[in-house]
């Protein structure tokens, strides 16, 4: 009788037998994902990055900056706050939470996006949003910072039915919808609902208006902005109909309203944006933004390849807001 290959292997010592069942335990499902996450998020609040599973050569930033182990976030976050979303994409192997922690006594908004590898966390990349952070001169609080209206409008918890979840590429498709109308100022390219509203940073620009020309896609055709920049839509979390987009805002040239770096998490429902809820920061000009590959640069915009207003009346600012759609 005949011995098969690998039944040799294994009796003459060639394969060792640890190696069969090798891939699957480098597997990492949506379980083990989010308990990987909440190991991450244990690990940060007691300031202790021993406990995390950390990979060698741990990649961390906070708003773009490359920060050390053990500084930044991991001295300053307390506890988890009272809004608190986890998002799960086992396709591309990343977790991700949305929502408040706390910094003594004093709340941030935060995205934090992780990369696992082997179970292993490789990358985190931080969008914190502050009381007294820079943004807009003419906005109240500049950056928008509102824990409260968050905690009053959070994004939905909920399960979406294996039937009615869409497939992963046109989810993406959905939220670069949204990107191609803000880029080329046409809100009937955009497949959202009709008074889809959005939080930046907690705060609601949209709907004071009752959603009627005041929702996430109106004002497009005189908002200022010369790119979405840096654009990834990459994280896909079907069962949670949540998708995350990360973007840079260039304003026109000439504008003293500053660009903005933002994650942005966008909940599909129906093959249609519902509302969008943001994470995100005013960078100085001095910043490489995002400063994740493949986009690491600043992303100047030359005054060759984008005519200057006609004049200040043309710009549609948004309510305290990114400048986005109001």
């Amino acid at each position: 009788m005949k011995m098969g290959w690998l039944a040799a292997a294994l009796v003459l010592g060639i394969v060792p037998c640890s190696a069969l069942g090798a891939g699957s335990a480098a597997e990492c499902n949506r379980a083990c994902l989010g308990a990987i996450l909440d190991r991450y998020l244990a690990a940060v609040v007691a300031h202790d990055p021993a406990a995390a599973p950390l990979a060698i050569g741990y990649r961390h930033t906070e708003n773009a900056i490359n920060v050390a182990l053990g500084q930044g976030v991991w001295r300053s976050v307390t506890g988890l706050g009272p809004v608190q979303r986890r998002y799960i994409d086992p396709t591309s192997s990343q977790a991700a939470y949305y929502g408040i922690v706390e910094e003594g006594s004093s709340p941030a908004i935060v995205t934090a996006r992780l990369r696992i590898e082997q179970r292993r966390i490789t990358e985190a990349e931080w969008y914190i949003a502050r009381r007294g952070d820079p943004g807009l001169p003419y906005a109240h609080p500049p950056n928008a910072w509102n824990p409260q209206g968050l905690m009053a409008n959070p994004p939905p918890q909920r399960t979406v039915p294996p039937s009615q979840r869409l497939a992963r590429a046109a989810m993406i498709a959905i939220v670069d919808s949204y990107y191609d109308g803000i880029t080329s100022h046409d809100g009937s390219l955009v497949l959202a609902h009709p008074g889809c509203n959005r939080y930046e940073n907690g705060t609601r620009v949209t709907g004071h208006r009752g959603g009627v020309g005041d929702d996430c896609v109106s004002g497009l055709a005189h908002f200022n902005l010369a790119n979405v920049a840096a654009r990834r839509v990459s994280f896909v979390d079907d069962q949670t109909g949540m998708v995350l987009g990360m973007a840079v805002f260039i304003r026109r040239p000439g504008s003293p309203v500053p660009r903005n770096v933002f994650s942005e998490w966008f909940s599909i429902d129906g093959g249609r944006i519902r509302d969008i809820w943001t994470a995100m920061y005013y960078p100085g000009p001095e910043r490489p933004v995002p400063n994740w590959p493949p986009y690491d640069g600043n992303f100047p915009l030359p005054a060759s390849l984008a005519a200057p207003l006609s004049s200040p009346g043309s710009v549609t600012p948004a309510p305290g807001g990114s400048g986005a759609p109001p």
